[in-house]
């Protein structure tokens, strides 16, 4: 494993990076209330409405993070001409991000996910209800092509490309192959797939989280073998040169072509008190990571810290370089 002052520099050189995204992106809406009595016409607790809170998610999310780790992300991505698409794409620019890349689809909802949430203000929030709004990209050939157009430009100056699919349909293999051959020479793809990561084509990495892997596999996979085993034969349908799967409390498992598997431990505690957009945050990391010469190794490392730090947040959050250089300094399975 490298060093901790070699890990404290590759975050350093984050600044600047140049990271494409291509992906579905989401609203994540948070409506908070404080409780105020239980309802006479239901058995439910009334909240007397305190805010809403609008933040990016899904490939947003990851945006957001590559932002906030003083990256420069290129969004690339589907909108519907609603009021969710027009507050989600105002959260990236507040941030800094750029959304030239972003379509705007007449007639399409944004995909949101409303979380409502109560608590008083000396106590902790908890989610009360959700309910998601979704639509599907539409069957436009159009469409599409623009969609491959503005992918291929902003992948022509990136560093390095990060592929957000939640099954919504911005993703699919015809774009993924679009933007490997738009990357410059030494530039990789990596992917992160809700349902569909052996559909994509090949791609250069992929952070499959164990419900992921267990269904490309067919079956569970439990323990650090067989995670191992189920992850090269995913690695090798992918054509990828390395995979990281992320385990939840039991860290994360690398493998990567020609070199034995890497067992990461969590960072941190196991007990965690959100995981809402985790494997968002891991990719951002292990993307910028690699745009910024890390090996697979030293990347993995550094996303499995981004992610062990994010899971104690509430709600949709990320990861800055200053909160990753204390982690850098604490973590056990990094050399002196």
């Amino acid at each position: 494993m490298a060093t901790r002052a070699r890990i404290h520099d590759l975050v350093e050189r984050f600044a600047g990076r140049r990271i494409v995204v291509y992906g579905d992106l989401v609203l994540d809406r948070f409506i908070l209330g404080s409780p105020k009595r239980i309802s006479r016409e239901a058995p439910v607790v009334i909240l007397r409405f305190e805010e809403q809170r609008d933040v990016p998610g899904g490939g947003a999310n990851a945006l957001a993070n590559i932002a906030a780790l003083g990256g420069a992300p290129l969004a690339v991505g589907l909108v519907g001409d609603d009021e969710p698409g027009g507050s989600l794409a105002a959260a990236l620019r507040s941030q800094g991000i750029d959304t030239a890349g972003i379509e705007v689809v007449a007639g399409m909802k944004t995909t949101t996910k409303v979380r409502v949430l109560a608590g008083g203000p000396s106590s902790l929030r908890f989610q009360v209800a959700r309910y998601d709004v979704e639509d599907h990209v539409p069957d436009d050939a159009g469409l599409r092509e623009r969609l491959f157009a503005r992918l291929e430009r902003a992948a022509a100056a990136a560093a390095g490309a990060a592929i957000s699919d939640y099954g919504y349909g911005t993703v699919n293999a015809a774009g993924v192959a679009r933007l490997r051959a738009a990357l410059p020479p030494g530039s990789l793809a990596t992917a992160d797939s809700r349902y569909g990561l052996g559909d994509l084509g090949p791609v250069d990495g992929a952070t499959p989280n164990l419900e992921e892997l267990a269904e490309v596999a067919g079956g569970d996979v439990r323990g650090d073998r067989a995670v191992a085993d189920a992850a090269e034969a995913l690695r090798r349908r992918l054509g990828a040169s390395f995979l990281a799967a992320t385990r939840g409390s039991q860290g994360m498992t690398l493998v990567q072509d020609g070199r034995a598997p890497l067992h990461l431990p969590v960072y941190g505690t196991d007990q965690v008190a959100d995981v809402t957009g985790a494997g968002d945050t891991v990719l951002a990391v292990l993307v910028l990571s690699l745009a910024s010469g890390a090996t697979p190794r030293e990347a993995a490392a550094l996303a499995n810290i981004a992610g062990g730090i994010v899971v104690t947040k509430l709600g949709t959050a990320t990861v800055t370089r200053p909160e990753l250089h204390r982690a850098i300094d604490l973590a056990e399975f990094l050399d002196d």
